[in-house]
This record gives structure tokens, C-alpha cells and sequence, in this order.
């Protein structure tokens, strides 16, 4: 070889080594997606964000300029998101985190722990419910209350359709329905279904209202019922009859509307365009919501009053029940990693 041809190839040697090597992802076990919080991220009174971050020790701060909260994460293989309120910020935090490139997240579980409005039909206050289907209450069509045809049930109508309660017949989109890998629900409800959920002299005090809700007046315990979300905050008995109907039409009879949210579409239409790409796995995925408020007011009482009306104990109970349910199953993911990580547990 000639010392020219001997030059060039060291050369390239050289660049080749002196190139940086990218650096090794982080690989994450369990995300928990929490939605708001009041104030600071830790000290003050909490939201959905803050029990996890102080009682499971999540003191690795990440950076994360692309979402409403910094990233919180422990030497377990936990990390926490915050993603801020409404379906446009869940959807773009989760995007954000889904294509960052410091983690791995192919294999984690993803467990939506926050608070909302409980149909009292099914639930008391502070009971908190696993999902089999989250369902987008947004995407419809509505006219206002006052040029309702008589014979509607309300102004809310399914894309595409006629009127309320008929399928599409024409153009629709595909992100109102979200069934969840049902198998896993029910392992995580059977996990928690016997956990005591805390009661209240406040919500206890504000369930007596509910007289004939006989759901409603027990002490807060844990249950399977589906999701609506919504940005849109909607209230009332008549709206929850509607969301009852919706729910059923979108993810079938087998669907029972019980909480109202405001996120869990934007999440999860977050997450079905990442596992396009294997960057998630939507079987890992888990939904539980825990009611701090009714969606409708109580007899006697006028929903105008109610969906302004303070939330009992200023929602605390809720959030309780939230990480308390939540963390029974993400320590179980955790200490059986060995198993888990590569086989999703059924019932």
C-alpha cells in the first residue's frame, strides 16, 4: 500500500472514531400520565402530579421545553408526565415524550391516573374506575338548545349522521373511539377491586344529596367504567344521559359511561400514532379515573348551580384515590419487571 493510500485510510480511521456516539436511551418501565397541577410541581397542595413526584421519589428532573411540566423520573424505571389540561396539550405532550430520543419507551406501561366527573348512577365520590373504552365526546355535530327539533332527545349528533343516535352514514374520522386492552384492565382492577378507598366527612356530607342514586350515596370504591372525553365541559342530567347514549353508540352495549375527563382522547391518539412506528405498545395502556365531582346536580338543585359549584374538599379525595389505585398496580409492574416486561398480564 502506498504511504498516500496508507494517509487516506488513517484518516478516515480516525473520523470514524472521532465521531460521537449516540448516547444510550433511557429505558422506562411505567409512565404515569397526570394531567394538571394547582401550583409548584412539589409543596404546595397537590394535584394529579405532585403525590406521585414526593412519595415515589422521582428526583431525576428532565428537561422538557416541548411540554407544560419538566419530566419527573426515579431509579425504578418510573416516570411521570404532567401534560396540562384539554385534549390539544395531552396530545402534544405525549407526541413530545413519545418521539423523545433519551427514552425507550417500547416496553413500558402507561397508566392515565387522574380525576373527573362520576355519573351517579355508577359511582360515589372517590371511586375510582378502570376503563375498557375511552370515547371523544368533541367530534359531533350540535346546534344550540333552542332550535332542538321536538322530537330529539338534545342537539348532539355523530358526524355524518342525520340525527342523534344514528351511526354515520357519511364522512367521520377515526379517533372517538379508543377500546383498551381489556384483559389488562381487568387484572388491574382485580389487583385493587378489594383496596380501601378513603372516605370523607366532605364528600360523605355532599353524596347525601343524591337521595335515589343508591351508587351515589355509598363510600367511594373501586370499579370497571368507561371514559368520555371531552374539552368541552360538559354538565347537567340531561348531558349525562346524552354521554351515556354516545358511549354506547361509538364503543357498543357492552360500554358504560361513568367518568367524564378532558385529556384521555388527545392521549391516546397520541399514543396509536407512536405505536405505528413501535415506539409504544397500546396493549400496555391503562385508564383510571376517579371522581371528584358528579356530572350531574343533585335533586333539587338546578345544573346551572352545579357545574360551577365547588368540588367537595376542593377534589383532594379524588386525587387520593388516584395515586393510591394507580400505585398499587404500577408497583406490582415494577417489582415483577422480570416477568412483565415481556408478558402483559391478564386476569
Amino acid at each position: 500500500m502506498s504511504l498516500r493510500s496508507l494517509l487516506c485510510c488513517l484518516v478516515v480511521l480516525l473520523v470514524a472514531c472521532s465521531k460521537p456516539t449516540a448516547p444510550e436511551k433511557i429505558p422506562v418501565k411505567v409512565v404515569v400520565v397526570s394531567m394538571f397541577e394547582k401550583g409548584k410541581p412539589t409543596g404546595d397542595e397537590p394535584g394529579e402530579f405532585q403525590l406521585w413526584i414526593e412519595r415515589q421519589k422521582l428526583d431525576t428532573v428532565l428537561p422538557f421545553p416541548m411540554g407544560e411540566y419538566e419530566l419527573r423520573m426515579n431509579g425504578a424505571g418510573l416516570l411521570a408526565i404532567c401534560t396540562g389540561g384539554g385534549i390539544t396539550n395531552a396530545a402534544t405532550s405525549i407526541m413530545a415524550l413519545g418521539t423523545d430520543p433519551r427514552f425507550d419507551l417500547s416496553k413500558a406501561y402507561w397508566l392515565i391516573a387522574g380525576i373527573g366527573g362520576g355519573d351517579p348512577e355508577d359511582v360515589s365520590l372517590g371511586t375510582a374506575a378502570w376503563a375498557k373504552h375511552v370515547v371523544d365526546g368533541d367530534l359531533l355535530y350540535e346546534i344550540d338548545a333552542r332550535e332542538i327539533p321536538k322530537d330529539w332527545p338534545y342537539g348532539l349528533l355523530p358526524l355524518g349522521a342525520k340525527k342523534p343516535n344514528d351511526k354515520a352514514d357519511g364522512w367521520t374520522v377515526d379517533t372517538i373511539h379508543f377500546p383498551l386492552n381489556a384483559a389488562l384492565t381487568q387484572w388491574a382492577f382485580d389487583l385493587t377491586q378489594d383496596h380501601p378507598v378513603a372516605d370523607s366527612e366532605g364528600i360523605k356530607a355532599f353524596r347525601q344529596q343524591f337521595a335515589g342514586f343508591p351508587n351515589a350515596l355509598k363510600p367511594p370504591f373501586v370499579t370497571i367504567g368507561d371514559t368520555m372525553s371531552s374539552s368541552t365541559y360538559f354538565h347537567g342530567d340531561l348531558m349525562t344521559k346524552w354521554a351515556n347514549d354516545w358511549m354506547q353508540l361509538q364503543a357498543g352495549k357492552d360500554a358504560n359511561f361513568m367518568m367524564s375527563a378532558m385529556e384521555d382522547s388527545g392521549t391516546l391518539t397520541a399514543l396509536r400514532r407512536l405505536s405505528r412506528e413501535q415506539r409504544v405498545d397500546l396493549d400496555r395502556v391503562m385508564v383510571l379515573r376517579t371522581a371528584s365531582n358528579f356530572s350531574e346536580q343533585p335533586p333539587g338543585k338546578d345544573a346551572a348551580w352545579s357545574t360551577t359549584a365547588e368540588y367537595p374538599e376542593n377534589g383532594l379525595p379524588a386525587i387520593e384515590a388516584a395515586y393510591q389505585v394507580g400505585n398499587i398496580v404500577v408497583q406490582k409492574l415494577l417489582i415483577g419487571w422480570s416477568e412483565y416486561r415481556d408478558h402483559v398480564p391478564g386476569p
